[in-house]
C-alpha cells in the first residue's frame, strides 16, 4: 500500500468526527473534514489580506515600526487562534512516524 493511499484510509477512519487529525509524520495537525479546510482557508485568506496591506503601506514608503509591529501581532494572533481551533477540534497532539498500528 502506497503512501497515499495509506494517508487516505488514515483520515477516512474517524468516526469521532475530529475536524484536525494528527499528522502522520511530525507533530500537528492535518484537516480531515470540510470544517478543517474551512477554517485552514479563513487563515490563509486573512495573512495574504494583512500581507497585501503592508504592501499597500510601503507603496507609500518605508512601512512604520509601528505597522511592522501590528502586522506581526495579528499574525501571531491568527496563528494562535489557528493552534487552539486544531487542539479543541482535532484529536490530542504528539509525535507520529508512519500510520498507527491499531
Amino acid at each position: 500500500m502506497n503512501i497515499i493511499t495509506q494517508y487516505i484510509a488514515y483520515l477516512k477512519d474517524n468516526p469521532q468526527k475530529y475536524w484536525f487529525k494528527r499528522k502522520l509524520y511530525g507533530w500537528g495537525w492535518t484537516p480531515a473534514r470540510w470544517q478543517g479546510w474551512v477554517v485552514i482557508v479563513v487563515f490563509l485568506i486573512f495573512v495574504l489580506v494583512s500581507a497585501l496591506d503592508m504592501s499597500a503601506r510601503a507603496e507609500s514608503g518605508e512601512p512604520t515600526t509601528a505597522e511592522l509591529g501590528w502586522f506581526f501581532f495579528r499574525i501571531l494572533i491568527a496563528v494562535i487562534v489557528l493552534t487552539v481551533i486544531c487542539y479543541k477540534t482535532g484529536e490530542k497532539p504528539r509525535w507520529m512516524w508512519g500510520p498507527p498500528k491499531s
